[in-house]
């Protein structure tokens, strides 16, 4: 389906003056010169374009986000954001009313339940909160007045609109974060290009109204990031003094080391593994002053692919156990024979 027929309600109901800043937008050099590339690709016409651009907002409060000064909090700080009851009794619920779809995800793709729902509710409650910006906004704004990252959000603003026609989605009613990312799982466009699959069987790819596709999604991005199977996530570990520990811990989202080298290096394993296991060294500051070592393993890597952060990995693995936990034991008490008193 061409976008311009998609677009065709939604443009009529805008307002006159909406439109006059519109056609601005659209008149700018730099946003013609991406026309005439996307055209020129064979990709688009030139009309369902600029019907798009037409109708684009951008967003200057977007910008004023970015230019924030980016805080790395301490794991004692962010930690409680995310291991808390409404999270993990959230995630329970949806595991409950998810039971049959996430038992098929993971005989498909191979990832285990608590961990699709530890991520959902990660990052979006469940649902709750997938973000209230047209995402042709966000990625439009961030695309061509932001310089310093213009060159990727172009790039994600072209998967958007080659997946909005490929979906027969009108991109001016999708939604998302203020970068762009989007559903239940916050995939960015190129993501949901990628990784989204259709898992009801119903011709689409939807994530943001059917959870079929957005657990099965989520599951197929962790099973090609090379997530395996009932393999640890992270271990306890100890650093011996005189470790390299400041030179280990730069290098915390690759697995350039195997636990035997780490051990030549200062690190103890407090756990059981393999000496050929690749592995990484994961500080974890748990009160001012007093940091905790891990090992993070495959799986943990695998974590820091869908959202780079050591500390959002360790959430997640938390989150899941705790999931898991909790649901086990509420199936387990479901299944017990209540007891009657004596007489």
């Amino acid at each position: 389906m061409k976008l311009l027929t998609c677009l065709a309600a939604a443009t009529l109901a805008l307002t006159s003056s909406l439109a006059l800043a519109d056609a601005a937008f659209l008149a700018r050099p730099d946003v013609q010169r991406y026309i005439d590339e996307q055209v020129a690709s064979g990709q688009f016409d030139r009309p369902e374009l600029e019907a798009v651009f037409a109708n684009v907002e951008t967003k200057p409060n977007i910008l004023q986000i970015l230019d924030r000064p980016a805080t790395s909090r301490p794991w004692y700080q962010f930690r409680p954001a995310f291991f808390n009851d409404r999270l993990i009794d959230g995630g329970v619920a949806f595991w409950k009313d998810n039971a049959a779809t996430l038992a098929r995800a993971e005989a498909t793709f191979g990832v285990a339940p608590e961990v699709v729902v530890a991520i959902i509710g990660i990052e979006t409650g469940y649902g709750r909160s997938t973000g209230s910006f047209r995402v042709v906004d966000a990625l439009s704004t961030i695309g061509f007045d932001y310089p310093r990252r213009a060159e990727y959000f172009r790039g994600e603003l072209t998967e958007f609109l080659r997946l909005a026609k490929e979906e027969g989605k009108n991109p001016l009613l999708l939604k998302g974060s203020y970068a762009g990312a989007m559903g239940w799982p916050q995939f960015m466009p190129s993501s949901y290009r990628k990784w989204a699959v259709d898992f009801d069987g119903d011709g689409h790819r939807d994530i943001w109204g059917s959870v079929p596709d957005v657990i099965g999604s989520v599951a197929h991005y962790f099973q090609l990031h090379g997530w395996r199977h009932g393999d640890d996530v992270i271990l306890p570990a100890s650093v011996q003094p005189g470790a390299q520990v400041d030179q280990l811990v730069a290098d915390k989202f690759n697995l350039h080391y195997t636990v035997g080298e780490l051990k030549q290096m200062g690190v103890q394993p407090e756990a059981p593994v393999g000496d050929q296991v690749p592995a990484v060294l994961v500080p974890l500051e748990t009160a001012p002053g007093v940091t905790e070592y891990w090992l993070g393993l495959n799986n943990f890597y695998v974590i820091t692919r869908y959202n780079k952060s050591t500390l959002y990995a360790k959430a997640a693995q938390e989150v899941a156990a705790a999931i898991r936990e909790r649901y086990l034991a509420q199936q387990f008490l479901g299944q017990q024979p209540v007891s009657t008193p004596a007489p």
